[in-house]
């Protein structure tokens, strides 16, 4: 198979700024034929596109879309401007998300709710059957898909109801996706998992990490995810103590843990100052 990244078309969601801006910058520096941009915000994605066609030369197209991927029909339009304009991506992160730090019963369905698992889980599935057919034909080239979900989809937390019910969709999507193309031999196109605690993007403004668990910084984000994806690494998970609570969850009983998580770790506390962008 040809090199993962040289060469390839690299299409990038919420690619406008913060850590889509990171992919999209790296994707760049590793000579990507094409790197395509979706974002619903039309002047950050032309701005992101003119910084990194600047760097990137006459060496990569860089190219900039403008659709809202929570309107499920304008994924499938768009996606289809895509495969006539540039080709089919053979490398798709899934990074764009949103999240409504509150309280189930403060969530209004049509402003809240529906969003929220439209972008975060029903998005990601959407984008990914529009390309997962052209990454499969082409046999002889590595395709990547990359899912950025959130350690929320793995553990119970206050305030984000709502939003770990969408990353725990993206999870159990994502790995079962991975599973039935190493079962059905589709073995040039490798997913991604991604389970982050929280990252300084500002999309999590406000919000305190847990005991042990340290806001991380968006260009360590993207550089473990990079290698990750470069080793077609089935899940990752950020920091390390999200494995640990993971494990602590799944074997003690419930009500030692919520105390152990609220108590100890901090975790049911790590919302309360949230105010995001």
């Amino acid at each position: 198979m040809t090199r993962t990244v040289a060469g390839a078309r690299v299409l990038i969601t919420g690619a406008a700024s913060g850590m889509g801006r990171l992919y999209a910058a790296r994707a760049v520096a590793e000579g990507a034929a094409a790197v395509i941009l979706w974002d619903r915000d039309s002047a950050g994605v032309s701005v992101a596109a003119a910084e990194l066609s600047s760097i990137a030369g006459a060496r990569t197209r860089v190219i900039p879309y403008v659709v809202d991927i929570a309107d499920l029909g304008a994924i499938a339009q768009t996606a289809q401007r895509v495969r006539v304009e540039v080709g089919n991506p053979d490398i798709l992160i899934n990074n764009a998300g949103i999240i409504r730090g509150k309280f189930f019963w403060e969530h209004d369905n049509g402003e809240d709710t529906r969003p929220t698992m439209q972008i975060n889980a029903l998005a990601p599935m959407y984008i990914t059957r529009e390309f997962l057919p052209g990454m499969i034909d082409n046999a002889s080239r590595a395709a990547r898909i990359v899912n950025i979900a959130s350690a929320a989809g793995t553990l119970s937390n206050p305030r984000m109801s709502v939003y770990a019910a969408s990353k725990a969709a993206l999870i159990g999507w994502s790995d079962s996706l991975r599973l039935e193309l190493v079962q059905q031999h589709h073995g040039n196109v490798k997913v991604t998992t991604v389970a982050p605690s929280y990252i300084s993007t500002g999309m999590f403004a406000g919000a305190r990490g847990p005991l042990l668990t340290p806001v991380m910084t968006p260009e360590y984000v993207v550089d473990r995810v990079w290698t990750a994806m470069l080793a077609g690494k089935p899940m990752l998970s950020l920091p390390w103590t999200v494995n640990l609570a993971k494990a602590l969850r799944a074997t003690l009983p419930l009500p030692v843990w919520d105390s152990i998580a609220g108590g100890v770790f901090g975790v049911y506390r790590s919302m309360e100052k949230f105010t995001g962008r």
